[in-house]
């Protein structure tokens, strides 16, 4: 396993690209590993949902959303960083992703989703002065897949603020998050990957009939983890690619499916598997 690396190393890399009518951005480049990109992007849609944007940006056509309260989920499944709102979700590859305990997704299919290159930028215009701020993210194609609006000094409220009114303390986000990811004049204010706690999840997708019946084996999980004193979290989660074999379940730590897991199986997972470290081989998906 490799160890948990609070420092990022500087790319020094920046380019500045023409937009029309004398306006230009200006991007600054940093590592995409996927610890970086974990702590980035846990800071950003965990501890500051409030001050962010997302969407996406390019000519002819611009995406933005906004959260309105702190989202209900926000975990890393086979790669893919899932954000949960009331009213809308999206996914974003930071890890590798394999497509399931059957492997089913492509070597070049998994380099393409990948991000593999982020930048932070400035909308600059005529006159040299930046007007806008946030960060870009590319996948392994070279395509644009995510923009991050971070807090605009010049807007509030959806309005242009007038002349000379400017808030310029908004862009305190963007010069901590820059120190951090793409001076390194400041190490990432976290010891692990805050993505990759250990968990034992539960599918409640209705793609899978017996999946519908996931309640009692979630329960059972619950119950057997409090009485081993595991520090596990047990949730729920959609669907974990293993369908009409419900209820299905995932361990994080060694990317373990379960299937068929009824409530007294559960109890056998919990206490062979993630206190003994053993697994329940006859239950395990695919068959070994």
């Amino acid at each position: 396993m490799i160890e948990f690396n609070p420092c990022v190393i500087p790319l020094n890399q920046k380019t500045t690209e023409a937009t029309g009518n004398g306006w230009t951005i200006e991007y600054e480049y940093f590592d995409c590993r996927c610890d970086v990109l974990a702590c980035l992007t846990y800071t950003l849609f965990q501890q500051n949902w409030h001050q962010i944007g997302l969407g996406h940006l390019e000519q002819g056509s611009v995406l933005e959303l906004e959260f309105h309260e702190a989202p209900k989920k926000c975990v890393l499944y086979d790669g893919y960083l899932t954000v949960i709102t009331q009213g809308w979700h999206f996914h974003l590859c930071i890890e590798e992703t394999i497509g399931g305990p059957n492997s089913e997704t492509p070597l070049e299919v998994r380099q393409q989703r990948l991000i593999n290159k982020g930048a932070f930028y400035r909308r600059i215009n005529s006159e040299g002065e930046p007007h806008s701020w946030g960060i870009q993210f590319w996948n392994g194609a070279g395509e644009k897949v995510m923009t991050i609006f971070l807090p605009n000094p010049y807007v509030e409220d959806e309005n242009l603020l007038p002349d000379g009114k400017a808030n310029f303390s908004k862009l305190e986000l963007y010069k901590q998050l820059r120190e951090i990811y793409v001076l390194g004049t400041k190490e990432i204010p976290f010891t692990k990957n805050p993505f990759k706690c250990s968990y034992i999840a539960v599918c409640t997708s209705g793609r899978c009939y017996p999946s519908r019946k996931w309640q009692p084996t979630f329960d059972a999980l619950s119950a057997a983890v409090e009485k081993a004193g595991l520090d596990i979290e047990v949730r729920t989660t959609g669907c974990l690619q293993v369908c009409k074999l419900g209820p299905v379940a995932f361990y994080s730590d060694d990317k373990t499916w379960y299937s068929r897991v009824k409530p007294e199986v559960a109890k056998k997972i919990v206490n062979e598997h993630l206190v003994e470290g053993k697994k329940v081989t006859e239950y395990i998906y695919p068959p070994v």
